[in-house]
């Protein structure tokens, strides 16, 4: 793998109080990225804001445009809070949104990312899509494409790929190795959202969903070794 796209959730940087930021927890997966950095991979991110704010939540009641743009700007925060870790660890880091903020981060422009990128920066994508209606899965999709990255990594937390049921309530659960984008899309398994899941499928862009708190998976996988589940 020559440039990668990770999907993180929102939650990630909560810890175990499942809201806000948590310190420990969020030194925890910047240090498994820049662990897997050093490997000299082109790594882009996309984080959630679920830790902050959910839209069909928080934004019951709300304009649902409304709601989404919260979520957006909830995405930036997350990306600011992770670049700063990053850049503690001696990571080169770079934010850009597709919400102008020029004073906390860049705006996102797709030759400037790739020039990032090359440079051997981490970039940070916030802001999701820049419209509403669209998930943070998407964006990370949509920048996927952008940028040319070679497989859209979708971390989890404790499940350590897709499973046929929740693995966490049914020991019964089977864990798939691979799986086609269809077979996603027609057991409705619960790994992106069809939007996300039907752009990869229109460029064939494979998708690896892994747990990346299991220490040195991250890395693992940018070896090159099998990880988790392969959709493709």
């Amino acid at each position: 793998m020559k440039r990668v796209l990770l999907k993180l959730s929102g939650e990630f940087l909560a810890g175990a109080a499942g809201v806000g930021v948590d310190s420990g927890a969020t030194r925890a997966l910047a240090q498994e990225i820049a662990a897997a950095k050093s490997r000299g991979v082109q790594l882009a991110v996309v984080v959630g804001a679920g830790n902050f704010w959910r839209g069909a939540k928080q934004g019951g009641g709300m304009d649902p445009a409304t709601a989404d743009y919260v979520g957006m700007l909830a995405t930036v925060m997350n990306a600011v809070v992770l670049q700063d870790a990053l850049e503690r660890l001696g990571v080169d880091t770079r934010v850009q949104s597709a919400i102008t903020m020029q004073e906390i981060a860049e705006p996102y422009i797709r030759r400037r990312a790739l020039r990032h990128l090359e440079k051997g920066r981490v970039v940070i994508f916030g802001g999701g899509t820049g419209n509403p209606f669209f998930t943070t899965d998407t964006a990370a999709a949509l920048r996927a494409l952008e940028i040319e990255a070679d497989v859209v990594l979708m971390a989890k937390n404790q499940v350590d790929g897709v499973y046929s049921d929740d693995p966490r309530s049914n020991h019964r659960a089977q864990k798939y190795d691979t799986l086609s984008y269809l077979e996603i899309l027609n057991q409705g398994l619960k790994v992106m959202d069809a939007t996300a899941i039907s752009l990869c499928m229109s460029r064939e862009l494979p998708i690896v969903v892994f747990d990346i708190f299991t220490p040195g998976n991250l890395e693992r996988l940018l070896s090159g070794q099998h990880v988790g589940t392969r959709i493709g």
